[in-house]
């Protein structure tokens, strides 16, 4: 008796696992986000580069994320995303319903402290999840057609004066680093709230140019380019990129191989031109989900189509790829970590 029960256990058993799951049973992560709404904080104003990428990807992520959660979209400006990420990462729900897009300086936070005098740096770089970037795209320097620069050698014998957010952003930092290095003579204009309003101010003749990502340039400004409205001088990144081929790479322009050594190691930050991060502590499962997510987005075909329409050009890097270079960042000697902080804090 008792082995033919042991038998009939056995069967019952063997045919349970044979069933298929419940459904709904079967994907603790589409549980999850079925019915929900995903919220992306983009740490930058409306109508820039960072706005303009995170809401293409917005706008197609939700149907590769398991259970297909809508997503939606919040402008969080302020001290060069600071305030963004001090909130994605001290007050925002760990479960995977927040990301945020910061800008791509936050990673070199640990190194270069160059936000401090901004605000309270509340955030630990290594605990965020990265998610992936869009795009790598160089900054450009560039200048309204009226200004008296028609080269890079224009700017180390006249004044250039540059719109830009802030003193710890790129659009002050790297013509203050051109100045430290290259011999330009560039000065600043300060407090403007995003890239729209340094457009308006150039239009204006308050201020002659500006450094941006070229999306910034592609995308919302593509009449200047074709109606020669704007020079473009230099882009700042390790080399040309094939968009603008005839524009000098700043390494390029660099006298040594110290200065060299600088420009490559503060403009690694651009292959990660538009960071996607999730807070600490979110569930693992969810971490991978929205990371495949990113990663099946930056191949559907009406994502890619939009890219091609709005001019955004496609050149994606995955979380553990943004996670690797983060990590050789932190890896740069002291000695040239030290010196680019001087140049930096330079007057």
């Amino acid at each position: 008796m008792h082995s033919r029960r042991s038998v009939a256990a056995g069967a019952a058993i063997a045919f349970a696992v044979m069933l298929p799951a419940a459904p709904g049973a079967a994907d603790p992560v589409a549980d999850f986000y079925r019915g929900k709404t995903v919220e992306m904080i983009i740490g930058a104003a409306a109508g820039g580069g960072y706005d303009i990428a995170g809401r293409a990807v917005a706008r197609h992520l939700g149907r590769h994320i398991p259970g297909q959660p809508a997503v939606i979209v919040r402008n969080m400006p302020g001290a060069t995303s600071l305030i963004m990420t001090n909130a994605l990462y001290n007050r925002s729900p760990r479960d995977g319903t927040v990301m945020g897009m910061p800008n791509n300086t936050i990673p070199l936070e640990p190194r270069l402290k160059l936000l401090a005098a901004a605000g309270n740096v509340a955030f630990d770089v290594n605990r965020f999840n990265w998610i992936g970037t869009p795009v790598q795209e160089p900054q450009v320097f560039w200048v309204w057609h009226t200004a008296p620069a028609k080269s890079f050698a224009d700017l180390k014998t006249g004044k250039i004066i540059m719109g830009a957010t802030a003193a710890s952003a790129d659009n002050y930092m790297l013509s203050h680093l051109m100045n430290q290095t290259l011999g330009t003579r560039m000065e600043f204009v300060t407090g403007y709230q995003g890239q729209s309003e340094i457009n308006l101010a150039v239009e204006r003749g308050e201020v002659q140019g500006n450094t941006t990502g070229l999306t910034n340039l592609v995308v919302t400004k593509a009449d200047w380019i074709r109606q020669g409205r704007i020079r473009m001088l230099v882009q700042f990144g390790g080399e040309r990129v094939a968009e603008i081929k005839d524009v000098p790479a700043v390494v390029e322009l660099a006298a040594s191989e110290d200065d060299r050594e600088i420009w490559r190691f503060f403009t690694s930050k651009f292959k990660m031109a538009r960071p996607l991060a999730l807070p600490p502590e979110v569930p693992a499962e969810r971490v991978r989900a929205l990371q495949d997510a990113f990663d099946a987005t930056m191949r559907d075909r009406q994502f890619l189509e939009e890219a091609k329409q709005i001019g955004l050009q496609i050149d994606p890097l995955g979380g553990e790829a943004i996670r690797q270079l983060i990590a050789q960042m932190q890896a740069t000697p002291e000695a040239l970590v030290e010196r680019l902080r001087r140049l930096l804090a330079a007057k």
